[in-house]
């Protein structure tokens, strides 16, 4: 009896898209100076806002929270 050769071509996991959307949006957020006021709760907040909704930026929306 014979099988068949299984090809299976590597697949990117979720995981790994995921973390490649999150260090792009990392980087566009950090370019844009979202990442250089850290000292208050509202600066957390517009950095991590502006990493996960990083699109948005590139568009020409203002993250920032005020």
């Amino acid at each position: 009896m014979r099988y068949a050769i299984a090809n299976s071509t590597p697949r990117i996991g979720t995981s790994r898209l995921l973390a490649i959307y999150l260090i792009v949006g990392g980087i566009v957020a950090a370019t844009h100076n979202y990442w250089s006021h850290l000292h208050t709760l509202r600066g957390w907040g517009s950095a991590l806002l502006s990493t996960v909704l990083w699109p948005l930026i590139l568009v020409g929306i203002n993250l920032h929270v005020h």
